[in-house]
């Protein structure tokens, strides 16, 4: 069975929500900051950390 990845992150997301119950300010701050990284100098030093 694939499944693409955005759903897995949705629900792997919702369940850590609705289970964990941060606060709405973390998940944000984490979303905008993995997005800001991502997009950063700092991209290519943190690739080999993630394959």
């Amino acid at each position: 069975m694939d499944v693409p990845l955005w759903l897995a992150l949705i629900v792997v997301g919702g369940l850590g929500i609705k289970l964990i119950r941060p606060p709405w300010w973390l998940v944000a701050v984490l979303l905008l900051g993995g997005y800001f990284l991502a997009d950063s100098l700092l991209a290519p030093l943190i690739d080999p950390i993630t394959k």
